[in-house]
């Protein structure tokens, strides 16, 4: 069995320092999802215009078929990325299903206030993201649905107790 951890949520939630962690603490593999990310997206981004879903279907594509190739491997991971909507939760799982049974995909969302992650994002040095953006991720992001395997977390929480319920939530026992 292999368990994929999607660290999600909106730019500056703190992916990288949770997802970070749960790889110090786990060894699983860990992508970075900005760097499956090609130029042209990011010079939109870092221009201050948002990602539409034309361009981000390869990205989720790229970052599905990254998972799915260490789930073939017997390899757990851990990736950071948006996974804003339900659909690119969809296309980010759908690889890993495919291998069948004993294979998970499971989302662990940041979660936190515009006004906590717009000050985050202002704090930050040479990331691509303009706090610009911040609102119309926000105006993008759907919940994380019943059905979906995965955990909504308090973002201003310590990363270090968000470390700790990630792995007592999402990946008990490992």
């Amino acid at each position: 069995m292999t368990t994929h951890v999607v660290v999600m949520g909106v730019s500056g939630s703190g992916k990288t320092t949770v997802a970070q962690g749960i790889v110090d603490r786990t060894g699983w593999v860990f992508a970075e999802a900005d760097e499956f990310h090609p130029r042209a997206n990011i010079d939109k981004m870092a221009s201050g215009t948002p990602l539409t879903d034309e361009d981000r279907w390869p990205w989720l594509r790229d970052l599905a078929a990254w998972m799915a190739q260490h789930a073939a491997r017997g390899e757990d991971t851990v990736i950071t990325c948006s996974a804003l909507k339900r659909v690119y939760r969809d296309v980010l799982r759908a690889d890993v299903a495919a291998l069948g049974d004993g294979h998970r995909v499971v989302f662990a969302h940041l979660d936190g206030s515009a006004e906590v992650i717009a000050a985050r994002i202002e704090g930050r040095k040479g990331h691509f993201m303009p706090a610009s953006l911040l609102q119309s991720q926000i105006d993008t992001l759907e919940d994380l649905q019943d059905d979906e395997d995965g955990v909504v977390l308090d973002a201003t929480t310590s990363p270090q107790e968000l470390i700790d319920q990630v792995m007592a939530d999402v990946a008990p026992g490992r």
